[in-house]
């Protein structure tokens, strides 16, 4: 059984599914386990913004997630923005907004076009999830999957947002000069879904910002930032950052204001600055 929903196909131009040899390229990011600093997440918010992409599909929330922990939010349509005639009862909707997991297709310029996928990490059914993700790539011949995500690491704030690449296919190491993961341990929904594409023939890559593990709930613009470059620079096209970078400011100043006020962080801080300038 499929728990894909198909919303708007003519989102899709088919001249760029099936006009061109190279192909789209999917990419997706989670909130959830995978997203530090939501850096990934806004990364993928960004991109979406700034390429106008149209939600064409989103994946049935109700058989992956456990919603006594990722928990629906109810919200009030109020209209009461409207003309009502005096003394007239105004009843406002309610509404559940489900966790949700949205696909959107862009066509940046010098693009075959880019699928992007922004969600929450599932509790439930990694594999049968992951099936829907690789339907969509399948049905609209993506040529790649590029995951992204971020972490917490010994990293300072007021230095460049280290990113890093890793990928198990050969020919996109060599191409995009990244790495292979040598990892092992736990993993999410990135991992599981970067696994299961390579198993069914369809080259994925990864992408991985550091985010200051001093700053665990600070949401990073600076990382997003970074992300939104590098994606940008795997796919081959250039993005406006002046918003993150506009942001980035603000949390470098909030971030070295909270670390004064602390001694041992602030030496922590100034420890990490050494180490990023002599490496």
């Amino acid at each position: 059984m499929g728990y894909l929903e198909w919303h708007d196909r003519s989102a899709i131009p088919l001249e760029s599914v099936f006009g061109h040899d190279r192909g789209p390229t999917l990419v997706a990011a989670f909130e959830g386990w995978n997203d530090a600093g939501d850096a990934a997440t806004g990364a993928v918010e960004h991109l979406w913004e700034c390429w106008q992409a149209r939600t064409f599909a989103s994946i049935d929330p109700e058989e992956f997630y456990d919603f006594t922990a990722s928990r629906p939010q109810v919200r009030t349509d109020d209209d009461s923005g409207q003309a009502h005639d005096s003394g007239s009862a105004h009843d406002a909707r309610r509404t559940i907004d489900w966790p949700a997991n949205e696909l959107g297709w862009a066509t940046p310029a010098g693009t075959d076009g880019v699928v992007l996928l922004r969600g929450v990490e599932p509790q439930l059914r990694w594999r049968t999830f992951c099936d829907q993700v690789l339907t969509v790539a399948s049905d609209l011949r993506c040529a790649r999957i590029l995951t992204v995500g971020a972490l917490l690491a010994d990293v300072p704030h007021t230095r460049p947002t280290p990113v890093f690449g890793t990928s198990d296919d050969v020919n996109l190491r060599d191409r995009l000069a990244f790495d292979r993961s040598d990892y092992q341990g736990p993993t999410g929904i990135l991992g599981v879904l970067g696994v299961e594409s390579t198993s069914r023939g369809l080259p994925a890559a990864a992408l991985w910002a550091a985010v200051p593990s001093y700053a665990p709930s600070a949401p990073s613009p600076k990382a997003a930032g970074a992300l939104v470059e590098r994606i940008a620079a795997v796919l081959g096209v250039g993005v406006d950052t002046a918003s993150l970078d506009v942001s980035t400011v603000s949390y470098e100043r909030q971030l070295g204001q909270l670390v004064a006020e602390d001694d041992a962080t602030l030496e922590y801080v100034h420890l990490l600055e050494r180490q990023y300038d002599t490496s």
